[in-house]
């Protein structure tokens, strides 16, 4: 994919674009688009299925992905969320037995959020109906279609974090 800098062409007037730059805006409200929709559809299907949300299964998902646990700023840097959006879905999944607060030696003020082995139970059974319906919602992508669109998103990803670094 070329990342190239030009979004308009010299001769144009300024207030113009190439169809480079329209081809980009359009490409960005379709993938708004898309993932509004996607987004959408499984926050719906979270509610239905397991009377649950969405940011309560992301929180959980990123646990089980550190099985150590994480503190709070780690976990909510992983969503990137602020701490304030966490703490209220730990502290339900706490109550409800799915995770544990374990202090941190040498600072009494933070501590280290993880799973316990029902949370990981109970998110491994939703992860992988999540899956499935991902699945379903991207059903009419090819695997070479999605490792193309994996592609095209990561170098727009890495293009935009090098910016930012």
């Amino acid at each position: 994919m070329n990342m190239d800098k030009t979004v308009r062409d010299p001769d144009m007037p300024p207030n113009e674009t190439s169809d480079i730059s329209k081809a980009r805006l359009r490409a960005w409200l379709q993938v708004l688009r898309v993932s509004r929709k996607i987004e959408g559809e499984l926050r719906e299907k979270m509610r239905l299925e397991f009377g649950s949300t969405l940011p309560r299964f992301d929180v959980m998902a990123a646990l089980y992905r550190s099985r150590d646990g994480m503190r709070m700023s780690e976990l909510s840097s992983a969503l990137m969320v602020s701490n304030g959006n966490v703490t209220g879905i730990v502290d339900r999944l706490v109550t409800e037995g799915m995770l544990v607060r374990v202090p941190v030696e040498n600072d009494r003020r933070a501590s280290i959020v993880r799973l316990t082995e029902a949370g990981e139970k109970d998110f491994a059974e939703r992860a992988l109906v999540h899956e499935g319906w991902v699945s379903e919602l991207f059903s009419d992508l090819s695997a070479s279609d999605a490792d193309a669109l994996i592609r095209i998103l990561r170098t727009v990803y890495h293009h935009n974090e090098a910016h930012h670094d």
